[in-house]
């Protein structure tokens, strides 16, 4: 039986949390997620202390009375000394909050005045320091629905924490590429509705966020955690979904969950929860509170006036984008979209400059090619590596393309030398200059009588690579019509 969600009480937001690209907020480490070998090692044991208000939070003394020894991993290509607690953070990185303050104008938030950074306790070992350093960048925003408007709380920059790789009853091992990197924390009002409306607003602001240059794309790049109560109940924050589909079941099973625990008269707490690979959640700690934020003395404030709007530059919407980019080209926003997923986002990239540069090539054409190489490659021969194939061979091959240099049957063979390792060699593939209506009229005199697409399977068969199946065709319908 459906659920009705508005006579439970139902309130749910969402919190957004995407990485961006460059390089880590306070050093100028690159943000690479490297997974190389470890030539950093240390270890410790992190303590609370009291936020502002005088008080320890009651999360960070949770996470305390664990006792766990923290061992933390990392290369020096991307970890410095800040990264390790052990330098001051340095100058705020600007093209971070320039990337911020433009999500704020696509999401119509009002920027703050002033750029401050606080201090948000963290003692579960995925901030060495045991804090965050996290600031509000704009307030008031909205997106809007097919169940009306989703207010925008807050929008939040701050650091991104390090990657669990190993916890055991003692122990937890983190890497701490991942550490420090610009992160866009974005918050909602609890104006959501039901489920699979937290779904909807969910995947719109991943939208909105994809739609700014800068951002990072790809797996693990972006999480959701989501807020759900019900009347009677207490808030949940539920974090852990893998991917937007499993929002609804999860916010589900919780309102289930809820709703049964007050039916057999349950007190429940207000905690953060885990959501697991069936769907269900399983309790991670207590709801953090004001408790565990106050001040960072080491960041001096930031005037966001002092950024020019000249400087910040505004975003397009990526829905807009794509429907222009439909009615340009004439590509389906599902094709532009599967694009998009590809290489995390940088095939798209490639696509928009291919598209605009090669004008001898019809758009449709690069879509297609970059949607399947990989696959034709494989088709073509077996023993190939795809991945050896750059985005720099695949311009150079559609240029030549583009020139007439080769023909459009050759881009398949070329590719798959590049494939193993053979480097792009055109030479073999370039187009001679050979007496094509000779050739042809040769083919129809000894082969009298047959369809055009006869006549063109038996000719490209011969000239495959020697000539350019629309100028065989030109020609070939020149002797038989």
């Amino acid at each position: 039986m459906a659920i009705d969600y508005s006579s439970l009480g139902f309130r749910c937001g969402l919190e957004i949390h995407q990485q961006l690209e460059g390089r880590k907020l306070f050093c100028r480490c690159p943000t690479l997620n490297s997974d190389a070998p470890s030539d950093i090692k240390l270890e410790r044991v992190l303590r609370a202390v009291a936020g502002e208000t005088g008080e320890v939070d009651i999360a960070a003394r949770h996470e305390m009375s664990k006792e766990k020894r923290i061992c933390y991993l990392g290369n020096s290509s991307d970890v410095c000394l800040v990264e390790l607690d052990e330098d001051p953070p340095h100058e705020v990185n600007l093209d971070a909050v320039k990337a911020a303050l433009q999500i704020a104008m696509l999401l119509h938030a009002k920027p703050v005045d002033e750029l401050r950074f606080m201090r948000k306790t963290v003692v579960d070992g995925s901030n060495v320091s045991g804090f965050q350093r996290t600031a509000l960048i704009a307030t008031g925003g909205f997106i809007e629905t097919k169940l009306g408007k989703v207010r925008i709380a807050t929008i939040c920059l701050e650091e991104e924490a390090a990657q669990k790789v190993k916890e055991s009853k003692d122990s937890i091992t983190y890497r701490l590429d991942r550490l420090g990197i610009p992160l866009i924390e974005i918050g909602t009002d609890a104006d959501i509705k039901s489920p699979e409306h937290a779904k909807e607003a969910a995947a719109f602001l991943g939208m909105v966020l994809r739609s700014v240059s800068g951002v990072k794309r790809g797996l693990g790049t972006i999480r959701q955690d989501v807020n759900v109560s019900i009347a009677g109940g207490a808030r949940t924050e539920i974090k852990g979904f893998q991917d937007l589909r499993s929002i609804p079941k999860v916010i589900e099973l919780e309102v289930k969950r809820q709703a049964a625990a007050l039916k057999k008269k349950q007190k429940l707490k207000e905690e953060v929860r885990k959501a697991e690979p069936n769907f269900k959640t399983s309790f991670l700690r207590p709801m953090p509170g004001a408790a565990r934020m106050y001040p960072e003395t080491d960041v001096a404030p930031l005037q966001l006036s002092s950024i020019s709007s000249d400087g910040i530059g505004k975003a397009e919407l990526l829905s807009d984008k794509l429907a222009a980019l439909e009615k340009k080209y004439g590509i389906s926003q599902d094709k532009l979209k599967s694009i998009m997923k590809l290489d995390g986002g940088k095939k798209f990239i490639l696509f928009e400059s291919l598209a605009e540069e090669l004008s001898n090539l019809k758009a449709a054409y690069i879509c297609e090619l970059l949607l399947s190489y990989q696959s034709e490659v494989l088709r073509n021969n077996a023993q190939a590596d795809a991945g050896k194939i750059s985005p720099e061979h695949i311009k150079e091959v559609l240029s030549a393309l583009n020139r007439g240099i080769i023909a459009k049957d050759s881009v398949i063979r070329i590719l798959s030398d590049a494939a193993m390792g053979k480097g792009l060699n055109l030479s073999p593939y370039e187009l001679k200059e050979i007496d094509l209506e000779k050739e042809i009229k040769a083919i129809v005199d000894e082969k009298p009588g047959l369809s055009f697409g006869g006549y063109m399977g038996i000719i490209m068969a011969k000239l495959k690579g020697k000539a350019d199946g629309k100028k065989v065709a030109e020609t070939l319908n020149k002797l038989v019509h």
